[in-house]
């Protein structure tokens, strides 16, 4: 996975605690933890290209959630950014090798291909399975300054 999931998790998760109705420049964002702009900008664009941000433009525009946290998954966040492509792609070199058949289906015989088939579907369903509002409460829950200082490093960039 790129830089750019990562990148797009905090993001995600600092908008939660950004007052009601207020948008993020992507500069202001990417301040946040140092990061590029440019680039940061671009994994924004995605998520909003993928419903999960909103963006407006003007003296008042920035990035904020377009859903509410409990409605966005981190599979939802990752395939924004990376695609919904499987991370394994089986090439099927069985068939090359000794042995190896026209006409058989490698991806669905081959042991290595349904291992990482198994583990690619487990590691989609944990993804699935946890939203940006378990990531909150979770940081609340750890780091209960957090939602305040978030809100307050914000405040201190817009002067």
């Amino acid at each position: 996975m790129s830089e750019g999931v990562e990148w797009a998790l905090h993001s995600c998760l600092n908008l939660t605690w950004v007052e009601s109705g207020e948008a993020v420049t992507a500069t202001r964002l990417a301040a946040f933890y140092g990061l590029p702009a440019a680039y940061l900008n671009k994994q924004l664009q995605a998520l909003a290209r993928a419903g999960i941000l909103s963006s407006t433009s003007g003296p008042k525009g920035g990035f904020r959630l377009a859903r509410e946290p409990e409605r966005i998954t981190l599979l939802d966040v990752v395939t924004a950014i990376e695609g919904p492509e499987e991370a394994f792609r089986c090439d099927e070199i069985l068939r090359r090798g000794p042995g190896g058949k026209e006409g058989v289906d490698y991806r669905t015989t081959c042991l290595i291909s349904r291992a990482m088939g198994a583990a690619e579907l487990a590691w989609r369903q944990e993804l699935a399975a946890r939203t940006i509002a378990d990531l909150k409460a979770d940081v609340e829950r750890g780091f209960p300054h957090t939602p305040q200082a978030t809100r307050n490093r914000f405040a201190n960039a817009r002067s």
